[in-house]
């Protein structure tokens, strides 16, 4: 697969907008590495909107259908597809997946669809406050029977995925994200000027997500609080959302201001993730665990709940770095501290990183889209 050089095929890739989010990040990256291979590329979105729209290689064709949301998309989405006629379109977020789903059959035009999961269904709709949202497995049960294939992220997004809604395991194929790229390791060594990564500052402990439910950094900051108590020591956020004014909040409660910091979402955290002490990820679910892979390709220690579904399966459950239960602050603050002070090595941590870079994902995502070319 690495030597596919066919102009002529055009891959489509679809998504809501471009607004930072793992499964967003993960299609651009899988854009980058299909035009790379010489493939014609179009990223199809709702809106063309959203902080990663400047970061959309040259050789992709973006696609905007001009739609106030994704389900009014769909219209454009099956005009779209019976012009273009992409070899296969693969989409990205259960609401898009099915807007693909519906578009290919209101087109009647002959493409695959593929649609990926990228989190685990039934905790994303456990949580969801619309009632909308909670009839998502249902229609996931009913629609997705129509991809031409099923791609989840993580075993345990896929055994969620079929346990769920139905779905044929077998018709699951699970592919890892491809997050580590070239890209990635520049943007690491670059300079930064931040006073907490000065020399002879305390360690810092970093996260990065956005600030929602599913991330849990309550317990990251009571878990802090803990470390704070053991040992000089500072915790930085990168990341925005709806969540920040009961965290920051929260550390005021706690009487952390001087050593929490909500920084919130930056261009580049790929140089921060390098000058860190410890990598932590306290969520309370994921779909994959995107920012531990990152975290490990520029050798950094990581410490991560052992949440549904992803960093057990990133860390090779507890080789490469400290699993502990979702919502304990006591555990994660006793693997922090560990980490601190047992650094792993780097080297071990970059190789099994390299497990989810672009090339090695984006030749498993080929033979799933384009399954004529792999059989040549």
């Amino acid at each position: 697969m690495a030597s596919i050089k066919v102009s002529s095929i055009k891959i489509a890739l679809f998504l809501p907008s471009l607004h930072v989010g793992g499964a967003e990040r993960v299609l651009l990256n899988l854009a980058r590495g299909f035009a790379e291979r010489g493939l014609a590329v179009d990223l199809v979105v709702a809106k063309a909107e959203g902080p990663y729209l400047s970061q959309v290689p040259k050789e992709v064709r973006i696609v905007d259908l001009r739609a106030s949301r994704i389900l009014t998309s769909l219209p454009a989405l099956a005009l779209y597809l019976r012009r273009e006629r992409p070899e296969v379109m693969l989409s990205a977020i259960d609401h898009a997946n099915i807007v693909a789903l519906w578009a290919r059959k209101l087109s009647a035009a002959p493409s695959r669809i593929v649609v990926s999961v990228h989190s685990t269904l039934t905790r994303a709709t456990d949580n969801e406050p619309h009632v909308r949202g909670r009839l998502v497995p249902r229609l996931v049960a009913w629609f997705y029977p129509w991809a031409d294939a099923v791609v989840a992220v993580s075993r345990g997004v896929a055994e969620d995925l079929a346990a769920s809604t139905g779905l044929s395991a077998e018709r699951i194929k699970v592919i890892h994200n491809p997050v580590v790229t070239p890209e990635l390791l520049k943007k690491a060594k670059e300079p930064l000027e931040h006073p907490w990564f000065a020399s002879g500052q305390p360690p810092v402990i970093l996260a990065v997500g956005r600030l929602t439910a599913a991330k849990d950094y309550p317990a990251l900051i009571k878990a802090f609080k803990l470390v704070r108590a053991d040992r000089p020591a500072r915790l930085m956020i990168l990341g925005e959302g709806e969540g920040r004014t009961g965290l920051e909040a929260l550390v005021r409660e706690l009487g952390l201001e001087k050593d929490v910091l909500l920084l919130g979402h930056v261009d580049n955290p790929y140089n921060y993730m390098a000058l860190a002490a410890v990598f932590a990820l306290s969520s309370a679910w994921e779909g994959f665990g995107n920012v531990l892979a990152e975290a490990m390709a520029v050798g950094t220690p990581v410490v991560s709940t052992d949440c549904p579904s992803g960093p057990a399966e990133i860390l090779e459950g507890g080789k490469w770095g400290r699993l502990v239960p979702a919502g304990n602050p006591e555990m994660l603050a006793g693997a922090i501290v560990a980490s601190i002070m047992d650094r792993p090595d780097s080297a071990g941590l970059e190789s099994r990183a390299k497990d989810f870079g672009l090339e090695k994902i984006s030749g498993e995502y080929l033979k799933v889209l384009l399954p004529m070319l792999s059989q040549n």
